[in-house]
């Protein structure tokens, strides 16, 4: 078996996955979301002191698969630098301690294997990735072939939702809230300009949205009525601009096979919209089970799998936090 740990942002988890079948044996996630509402978004300083409370909490209850553990797998890049130093130290002490090898896992390659807990992979398929730090397009044909044709210049697409509910006050994480708050708005009430609609570049971009709704909402004053309207103005024009682009992207690349990831990939319109545009190509979506979408250890454990079969080890010298890093 292999025991994997996810502290790269605001939620400490852990999950204990079996190597033959791949079954999740054990998975459990402690959220952070209440302790960061107060701010409006996650502080990291706080984030790290949870984590050091909850990890050892989540590690005591795996201690009977310890004699069955193969590895330990562990979030090292990308994230926040004081929780990625939490899930690691950790790591490297279960290593030690029980003479394992370690595994070193980027955060944004387990969102790609979250399609397949439990399940055989399925490549090659184009991915969209879209969560709180980062919105890119990637083709993916193995663990070690993924390559980045497009990202965000700017804000993310997830983050843009964060930023959008802090400016009116309805705390965090914003996705789920604007979400819901834009069921009941009229998407056309606000006519933001789609971003980049005019380049041919593929790529993203959401600081001009996000200052064009910043104006919309200090103009709504006290009138938070029209903050539904706002609301699903944003969420279906920050949409428009990830189908405009992809239209772009598959004049020149057929989709086949099509995946949506990350956090905010459990949004209901977008996938909606995907949907709508993947139709035409006969192509197949694929989609995470929505309790998989968010950060979680069972999508690191998922990975692990794959490069401990390959035997893609770190030493306990070599571990390093990258807190940039990309794919």
């Amino acid at each position: 078996m292999i025991l994997s740990i996810e502290s790269s942002c605001d939620d400490s988890a852990i999950a204990i996955t079996d190597i033959e079948t791949k079954q999740l044996l054990f998975h459990k996630k402690i959220s952070q979301e209440i302790e960061h509402s107060v701010y409006g978004g996650v502080v990291p300083e706080l984030a790290a002191r949870l984590h050091a409370e909850a990890l050892p909490k989540i590690l005591e209850q795996v201690k009977e698969y310890f004699p069955k553990l193969k590895a330990v797998a562990v979030t090292a890049s990308p994230g926040l630098a004081v929780t990625l130093i939490e899930g690691v130290t950790m790591a490297k002490a279960i290593a030690v301690a029980l003479n394992i090898p370690l595994i070193e896992v980027n955060h944004l390659v387990g969102h790609i294997y979250s399609l397949f807990i439990e399940k055989e992979t399925n490549f090659p398929m184009s991915v969209l990735l879209v969560s709180g730090g980062h919105t890119q397009l990637m083709e993916v044909k193995s663990l070690t072939q993924i390559e980045t044709v497009a990202k965000s210049m700017d804000d993310s697409f997830g983050e843009s939702f964060d930023k959008v509910a802090k400016m009116m006050g309805l705390g965090y994480p914003g996705g789920p809230l604007i979400e819901k708050l834009a069921k009941d708005g009229d998407r056309l009430k606000y006519n933001f300009t789609v971003p980049l609609h005019q380049s041919p570049l593929i790529a993203f971009s959401y600081s001009g949205l996000k200052n064009a709704v910043r104006l919309a909402v200090s103009e709504a004053g006290e009138d938070t009525v029209l903050y539904k309207d706002i609301a699903a103005s944003f969420e279906h024009i920050a949409t428009k601009h990830l189908i405009m682009k992809l239209k772009k992207y598959f004049k020149t690349n057929r989709p086949k096979n099509f995946a949506i990831v990350g956090g905010a990939s459990a949004n209901i319109y977008l996938r909606g919209e995907i949907k709508k545009l993947l139709a035409p190509f006969g192509a197949t979506l694929y989609l995470s089970e929505l309790k998989y979408c968010a950060d979680n250890a069972a999508m690191i454990g998922r990975v692990a799998i794959e490069m401990y079969e390959k035997q893609m080890f770190t030493s306990i010298v070599q571990l390093d936090i990258t807190p940039k890093s990309a794919i």
